[in-house]
């Protein structure tokens, strides 16, 4: 949850990702890991948006990403930046996470449509993953 405030806070204002996290951070609990966790989060997002956007567009094109809801856009950058570079947690464990946060934050059909986008992208990158092998046994 702080990951995702700090990331919605940045939509509006050009503040440094480091002075927001302390913020957030500062008013929530969280262990040294987790709020290590939160900001290695944060700074990954910030770091690869470029390519999290792409991937939103590529899974959801009827849906131009400037266009999303704020709350939409970043729970689904928080959890295509866990799937695709991440890797710390599960698959299944990432889009839980980000259903449940859409549910808790987002509208009505903000878990429908996170689903949506994220098994899209699921699919997209199991597909690469597959041609990447297929490749690789052709050259062998």
């Amino acid at each position: 949850m702080a990951a995702l405030e700090a990331l919605f806070e940045m939509d509006f204002h050009e503040r440094e990702e480091d002075a927001l996290m302390e913020e957030r951070l500062r008013v929530t609990r969280l262990s040294e890991e987790n709020r290590a966790f939160a900001q290695r989060l944060v700074h990954g997002v910030k770091d690869h948006r470029g390519a999290i956007d792409v991937c939103i567009a590529a899974a959801a094109p009827q849906w131009p990403v400037d266009q999303l809801a704020h709350i939409d856009k970043n729970v689904l950058r928080l959890a295509i930046y866990e799937l695709m570079f991440d890797n710390s947690a599960p698959a299944k464990v990432a889009i839980t996470e980000a259903i449940e946060l859409a549910r808790l934050f987002g509208g009505g059909s903000s878990p429908k449509f996170v689903n949506g986008v994220l098994g899209a992208v699921m699919a997209q990158m199991e597909t690469s993953s597959k041609a990447a092998e297929l490749a690789a046994e052709e050259v062998n």
